[in-house]
């Protein structure tokens, strides 16, 4: 799933926000009276929060690598 690909409602969320909204996720996706169309859209919101997480991840790497250059 490619950077342009995330809601642009994803991509403002920090690290935490995103966290807080996959637990909510997981959560709902454990319960087992949850019907199959709602978590197909949950699990898919949760793939697009994960890849804005990754990221989150490599743009802070990033920028930790280049101050360790200076």
């Amino acid at each position: 799933m490619k950077n342009e690909n995330i809601p642009a409602d994803i991509k403002s969320k920090s690290l935490k926000e995103a966290s807080d909204e996959i637990d909510t996720i997981l959560t709902k996706l454990e319960n087992q009276e949850t019907n199959l169309d709602n978590s197909l859209g949950e699990y898919n919101r949760l793939i697009q929060l994960n890849k804005h997480m990754d990221n989150l991840f490599k743009e802070k790497l990033k920028e930790i690598s280049n101050k360790n250059k200076e």
